[in-house]
């Protein structure tokens, strides 16, 4: 076993949360700092999501941003408020790389790339002293008659044991299993009481049956330019506007992302949910309503829907599909549903293949530090609480604000105990 005679933190996770709590701590003590992480190398699904494009944070006005926190806004409040986007690209701007505001407020690093950041914030956490230790998986966590952890971890050379003063916990969730995110501490905490609510999808794809026609022709191509919306149980609506994807089981893409939360909810709570597609969100319903009415002369339907209002390939073919005969012939309930046509989504696709998740520690269990009450000086940050977000930048700010949150916990703790 390993003995420290120096005050140390033990870090597991080497994702965001788990390396801004090294920084942060690095910074304001002088206790020696290790972190770990099951992969082969840190940041591997940082580097994965920034591999389109890395969307770091969001411009937005703050209490529009806050508000994509959803049920966790008044618990992620005050972390987002202490490091939210202004922060989070000054902080950037510390590591030598500039960001910019896109057309749709999303910010990016100037290279567009997350392997720069990453790199630069490496480099300085080693020269401030964090030493990283990788493919260590932990799988025991013990509190000690001390009050110091003893932390187990499997390791290619065999079981390696620990002691730390204090412990940050940055497991991720448990999406993307093969980065690293596979709840495998979910076992971990509930043997110790720590609540945790289950993992579930966010920010993911959903099934619907489509019929054999739609999934040949169509599978793979994208809805552009369509409003969505979904009613939640309270009965707000909640409306987007952007594209989709059309795929073998259901759908996908950003638009979907977004109001993933409230589809699955739905799901979980009716058994199927309605998505409400817009599919000329353009076109005010009275324009439809005249120009679908419009005699056609000899024309086809699909060839006055096209000349008239642009309708055509893949927007026609959700008509059909959704759609009975009948309803597809008569103007007065045509028109009516291009502004509003229901797609029945029966399931969210599987927890790996989501961006994110659901889900995870609950804040209940945990100080305003950010520690469990039940193992004092354990600290958890990031993808692990049971918070979510929607993809454009929301979940690594809020990764990065509570990884901060849970460092100056432990920091703070470090310095009184001198």
């Amino acid at each position: 076993m390993d003995k420290h005679t120096r005050q140390n933190v033990a870090i597991v996770g080497g994702g965001p949360a788990g390396l801004m709590a090294a920084e942060v701590i690095s910074r304001a003590s002088t206790a020696s700092i290790e972190l770990f992480d099951a992969m082969p190398s840190v940041g591997r699904k940082f580097l994965m999501a920034g591999k389109g494009g890395m969307n770091i944070t969001h411009s937005e006005p703050f209490d529009a941003f806050l508000a994509r926190y959803g049920a966790r806004r008044e618990a992620l409040a005050p972390m987002l408020e202490a490091f939210g986007p202004e922060a989070l690209r000054e902080w950037m701007r510390g590591l030598g790389v500039e960001s910019f505001v896109g057309s749709s407020g999303r910010v990016f690093p100037k290279e567009m790339k997350a392997a720069p950041l990453l790199r630069a914030w490496l480099h300085r956490l080693r020269e401030q002293a964090v030493r990283f230790h990788v493919r260590h998986r932990l799988t025991g966590l013990e509190r000690l008659a001390d009050g110091h952890y003893r932390l187990r971890f499997a390791t290619p050379d065999g079981e390696r044991q620990i002691e730390a003063h204090r412990v940050v916990l940055a497991l991720g969730g448990g999406s993307w299993a093969k980065l690293g995110s596979d709840g495998h501490w979910i076992g971990l905490l509930e043997q110790a009481g720590i609540p945790v609510a289950p993992l579930r999808p966010a920010n993911c794809g959903f099934d619907t049956d489509w019929s054999p026609y739609l999934r040949e022709r169509f599978a793979g191509q994208p809805v552009k330019s369509v409003g969505a919306s979904v009613i939640d149980a309270s009965g707000t609506e909640h409306r987007r506007q952007g594209e989709f994807v059309i795929t073998d089981t259901g759908i996908e893409g950003g638009l979907i992302y977004a109001l993933s939360a409230q589809l699955r909810d739905a799901i979980e709570r009716d058994g199927s949910a309605t998505l409400t597609l817009d599919l000329l969100p353009g076109h005010d319903a009275r324009r439809v309503v005249e120009e679908v009415a419009r005699p056609r002369g000899s024309r086809s339907l699909a060839s006055h829907l096209q000349s008239r209002l642009g309708l055509k390939g893949v927007k026609m073919a959700l008509l059909h599909e959704c759609l009975s005969r009948d309803d597809f012939a008569d103007p007065g309930r045509l028109a009516p549903a291009i502004k509003a046509l229901p797609l029945r989504l029966v399931a969210p696709r599987p927890l790996d293949e989501a961006i994110s998740s659901a889900g995870g520690v609950a804040f209940d269990a945990l100080d305003e530090h950010l520690m469990l009450r039940a193992l004092p000086g354990v600290y958890c940050a990031g993808e692990m609480l049971d918070w979510e977000a929607p993809t454009g930048g929301y979940l690594l700010t809020g990764c990065l604000a509570t990884g901060r949150r849970a460092g100056l916990g432990a920091a703070a703790y470090l310095a009184s105990a001198r």
